[in-house]
């Protein structure tokens, strides 16, 4: 896969405004509008438009996890999504699955069950994990396993973070 180029987080062009393009969707359930020329990915708007710094980026390429979102109830790496991607769709941060001040059950699950060290990986690993639990509800442990695969924790965490998503699972953590 050939290395995206990301644009510098805060930094835009000062041309024209005639090439921007007014975009809509639902952010944490919420509806938003932002301008965009095209050249943004997700994962900048989220941080720098929104404040949304749940969200993380990690290798900038899609690879890592670390800046998974929800789109439309699927997992999607925001680092390489274009803004525009997102046009008309849902998309959900970790921000927006707690509800009313409670932490969502597999957020809870996470927290239970230790599935963090350093944390960074972890906004990513329960988005994934959200989407996971949203297509299949009670997924075994092989499916859990192959899910998260393609995401990274550096600091090893990933027995616990399994166990998370089971319990999570079978207290209907998709909910």
């Amino acid at each position: 896969m050939a290395p995206v180029r990301l644009p510098v987080p805060g930094v835009h062009d000062q041309g024209s405004n005639d090439m921007k393009q007014r975009l809509a969707f639902r952010l944490n359930g919420k509806p938003v509008t932002i301008q965009d020329d095209g050249t943004r990915t997700l994962l900048w708007a989220l941080r720098t438009d929104f404040g949304l710094t749940g969200t993380k980026y990690g290798c900038g390429e899609g690879v890592c996890g670390s800046c998974t979102v929800g789109v439309d109830g699927k997992a999607v790496r925001s680092c390489v999504t274009p803004l525009t991607a997102v046009q008309g769709k849902e998309v959900t941060t970790i921000e927006g699955l707690e509800r009313d001040g409670r932490l969502h059950p597999l957020q809870q699950a996470f927290l239970d069950h230790g599935a963090l060290q350093c944390g960074y990986c972890t906004p990513g690993m329960v988005m994934n994990a959200w989407a996971l639990l949203g297509a299949r509800p009670t997924p075994t442990r092989e499916q859990i396993v192959a899910a998260m695969e393609e995401n990274l924790c550096r600091c090893g965490a990933h027995p616990r973070i399994l166990a998370a998503i089971e319990a999570a699972a079978k207290k209907g953590g998709a909910a």
